[in-house]
């Protein structure tokens, strides 16, 4: 399940400043693969998907380019 369309990298600098219209095209561009990780006995947990939603603007988050 590997999307080939990357992300710009001028929309992951605005995400790691915390811009809201750039983490949430992060999060759209992951959606399928979040929907996939959250999936048991063929239905998507609700639960699961949430978490990982919250994992993912975290990482972006906290992320730095200076390492």
């Amino acid at each position: 399940m590997r999307n080939k369309k990357l992300i710009p990298f001028e929309v992951i600098e605005k995400a790691v400043a915390g811009e809201q219209e750039a983490v949430d095209e992060v999060l759209r561009h992951y959606t399928a693969h979040i929907k996939y990780l959250s999936m048991y006995k063929g239905h998507i947990n609700d639960g699961t998907q949430d978490r990982l939603k919250a994992k993912l603007v975290e990482a972006i988050l906290k992320f730095r380019f200076d390492r």
